[in-house]
């Protein structure tokens, strides 16, 4: 018998990372911290750089990342910790599709903005006298501006498509919040044209920012091939080694959940592997930069002190 088909859905279920009653505590208690801890530490980053003006046009793209990386989180894990609370899985239909456009929007910026920042390392090391010059504030507000235009309109489009399906009786979603492919998976209509714009998203804003971070690092990597002293190469070297880390670590962990989802059929293993770049990842951000940083550890320092 197949399912039924519903047009006028009014919520989808979700199930969440287990539906073993004695671990929602644990869950619970865990996914809190972890929030917490990724909402101050990123506070702080955004604190640090707009009280002190000699960090405002090094660290512009910075606070931005620590800006989305809070949006980020908020769009997932508080809706979550509702459900433990209240033991419900329930979530609206309106709901699931404001989670969705949210987390593709900040996903597709945090993706765009490591490729700017990449961009900005690129013209630090390759044109350092010319820096000031050229990442003046007038092209890094455009940069941010552009980035933000082309992710919300491929956020809305990505939505408008999944507002045209139509969905089945069965609307459990096997994740911890509104995932688009999960949710187009559980459509009884014809889902090619959802298909067939993810991927386009796919090649087109998640291939050309990893392309442009990959041309940078090359250029950046045969300036410092030219550099003569040791002690240059390493200061040259230096300048990028934050950002070379965040980006390991965000495409590292993107490359593990799809790895996962194409080798195990386990929908909740998978849900479980998007926790490395949906939480973890915009938790250990902040961490990185400010132990790289000798400039944000010192006005943080300065801040704390002028509290107390």
């Amino acid at each position: 018998m197949e399912p039924e088909n519903i047009t006028g859905i009014i919520e989808f279920l979700i199930l969440g990372l287990s539906e073993e009653q004695e671990l929602q505590s644990l869950i619970f208690c865990l996914f809190l911290s972890m929030y917490l801890i990724t909402v101050l530490e990123n506070l702080l980053i955004i604190l640090a750089v707009s009280s002190d003006p000699h960090l405002h046009t090094p660290m512009y793209f910075i606070s931005n990342l620590a800006f989305m990386d809070i949006c980020l989180t908020s769009t997932n894990i508080p809706k979550m910790l509702v459900n433990i609370q209240a033991q419900s899985k329930a979530i609206t239909y309106e709901g699931c599709i404001t989670q969705m456009y949210f987390f593709i929007l900040f996903a597709g910026l945090d993706n765009i903005l490591l490729a700017v920042m990449a961009y900005d390392c690129y013209v630090a090391i390759c044109h350092p006298l010319h820096y000031m010059v050229i990442m003046n504030p007038h092209l890094c507000g455009l940069l941010v501006l552009g980035s933000w235009v082309t992710i919300a309109l491929n956020s809305l489009l990505e939505v408008s498509m999944v507002l045209r399906l139509s969905f089945c009786t069965d609307v459990k979603i096997p994740h911890y919040f509104c995932k688009l492919n999960q949710v187009i998976q559980l459509a009884c209509s014809d889902t090619v044209p959802n298909d067939l714009v993810i991927l386009f998203t796919a090649v087109f804003l998640g291939g050309g920012p990893l392309t442009g971070i990959l041309y940078s690092y090359s250029k950046i990597i045969s300036s410092i091939r030219r550099i003569s002293s040791a002690q240059g190469k390493f200061k040259a070297f230096s300048t990028c080694t934050s950002h070379l880390a965040v980006v390991s670590l965000f495409y590292c962990t993107i490359l593990g959940v799809y790895l996962s989802a194409a080798v195990s059929q386990n929908s909740h293993s998978t849900a479980i592997a998007s926790i490395m770049y949906t939480v973890v990842t915009p938790m250990l951000n902040p961490f990185i930069y400010s132990l790289r940083n000798k400039d944000i550890k010192a006005t943080l320092i300065r801040l704390i002190r002028k509290k107390n």
